[in-house]
């Protein structure tokens, strides 16, 4: 299915790395692209000593919708310049809180783009937001770094590739990305040799070849280093500028949940990734 409806998560600060590049790859795309800034308003403690004075927490909920205002502000200009088709948009939520407003507006549309989590310049709820996102909208996600990309239309792209439903997801979701790519790897990675079902990624290769698509198999067998950083030694010796990988948690607790491989790689990435779960 083509990407035509992409929906990015604004920053409340900096200079909008996950809104351009949404933008850019709109356009690349002829997508509509929606801007969305979240307010964070103030939580008042249920058990606070005394009440919270009335002028506070007025000026906080005016300081949160300001900072929603301007980073809307901030895109809409960013749209007009890029002259893709867009809109922008507020949702509220409370801090800490329940994330629902925000998942509406992610539901409806083919592709959620938001920003790395920025330890300079740090987003609340930053890292609850990916994971919210990413297992609970049903709509692939592409994190952006927070040094941003210099390249809005992929062209070198790296599969990890681990034969799960989440892998599979997130190559389903890139296809209109990997049609347009000079050159797809699928990246296997292997804690020891297996051959007695053939070439480890062998099958996902011939798929996409018959799509039409310029792939290899890479398999790195018994890695000296964790998975993480094999896969981002490898985005930087190849010089890979997309992933796709899937995302994946080992409970539902209210924890952060993606597999330590995925949470590592999603601190230190270097290019945009684009996940399914």
């Amino acid at each position: 299915m083509p990407i035509k409806d992409i929906l990015t998560i604004l920053d409340l600060a900096g200079d909008q790395p996950a809104a351009k590049y949404a933008l850019e790859f709109g356009r690349n795309y002829d997508a509509h692209v929606t801007g969305l800034a979240v307010s964070f308003e103030p939580v008042v403690p249920a058990f606070a000593a005394a009440p919270m004075p009335v002028d506070y927490l007025q000026a906080a909920h005016e300081q949160a919708i300001s900072a929603a205002n301007e980073a809307k502000k901030q895109y809409d200009e960013l749209a007009r310049l890029a002259a893709v088709k867009s809109e922008s948009r507020v949702a509220e939520i409370l801090t800490g809180g329940p994330l629902e407003n925000v998942l509406v507006h992610c539901r409806p549309t083919d592709l959620v783009v938001l920003g790395q989590s920025n330890p300079d310049q740090p987003e609340p709820m930053r890292e609850l937001l990916i994971e919210t996102v990413l297992f609970e909208s049903g709509v692939p996600v592409m994190l952006v770094p927070y040094i941003g990309s210099s390249s809005f239309e992929p062209k070198n792209v790296l599969i990890g590739w681990d034969g799960s439903s989440t892998a599979t997801r997130a190559i389903h979701a890139a296809l209109p990305v990997l049609e347009k790519a000079d050159k797809i790897t699928v990246l296997v990675i292997e804690r020891k040799s297996t051959t007695a079902n053939g070439q480890p990624g062998a099958d996902v290769a011939n798929y996409l070849a018959r799509h039409n698509m310029n792939v290899t198999v890479e398999v790195v067998t018994n890695p000296q280093t964790g998975i993480a950083d094999t896969v981002l030694n490898y985005v930087s010796d190849n010089g890979n500028d997309l992933v796709v990988m899937g995302g994946y948690g080992h409970s539902r607790m209210r924890e952060f949940l993606f597999g330590g491989a995925t949470k590592e790689i999603l601190q230190a990435m270097t290019v945009p990734v684009l996940m399914a779960h």
